[in-house]
């Protein structure tokens, strides 16, 4: 407690504008939990799920049933239900429909991301600002007859230091996570690509084997 009470007090010394980076380093946290969360709950992709999809039989029912019992809310639930939906519908609808779901997906994963990169760009701008104003404070402590205060300028000088690096503490932490998320993104969004377009070429094939049925009857 002790600890805490003496980094706080630290941190009072960056001036009035380590407040508004506190709140960048509070609302980078959050956004931070927050995409933990939906990648580790909504993202992974479920073994049994891709085993089935690799492995795709003669009958769907494997992999209707799988996705009946679960997550309904998991991206690649979602993104697969849609496909199974539409398959014996007319191919480009299909496509057109596993297309604008898996655009709301992306669109879900991206949600934060652009926070994040704000945070990047206004983390140290606001640590450079306290810089400023830090080194202003010290130099206003001369006066005419020289050096007013000495303790005063020192003040100043652990004031601006202590806001920049504050602000680049927190611009690094957010680019490490702004990369770390987006590439994730990346690897997810490439994942089921790959899933739709194995998923859509064994439903035009079905189309193609009830077609030639029918004509040979």
């Amino acid at each position: 407690m002790q600890d805490v009470y003496a980094s706080w007090h630290t941190l009072q010394f960056g001036g009035p504008l380590i407040y508004p980076l506190l709140f960048l380093a509070v609302l980078m946290v959050a956004i931070l939990l927050d995409k933990t969360y939906v990648y580790w709950r909504f993202t992974r992709p479920s073994s049994t799920l891709m085993r089935l999809i690799d492995n795709l039989g003669e009958s769907w029912a494997d992999l209707e049933r799988q996705v009946s019992v679960s997550n309904p809310h998991h991206h690649f639930v979602r993104f697969v239900r849609v496909i199974l939906q539409n398959r014996e519908r007319p191919t480009w609808w299909a496509e057109s429909r596993a297309s604008d779901e898996a655009q709301s997906i992306e669109q879900s994963l991206a949600r934060g991301l652009w926070m994040l990169e704000t945070i990047v760009t206004a983390a140290p701008l606001l640590g450079l600002l306290g810089t400023i104003y830090g080194m202003i404070h010290a130099f206003n402590l001369f006066g005419s007859h020289g050096l007013v205060d000495p303790k005063g300028v020192t003040s100043g000088v652990a004031e601006a230091l202590i806001a920049t690096a504050v602000g680049l503490v927190i611009a690094v932490i957010a680019l490490f996570g702004y990369n770390y998320f987006s590439r994730l993104q990346s690897r997810t969004m490439d994942e089921m690509e790959r899933i739709g377009t194995r998923l859509l070429d064994r439903a035009r094939l079905d189309a193609e084997t009830r077609g030639a049925a029918d004509e040979a009857a």
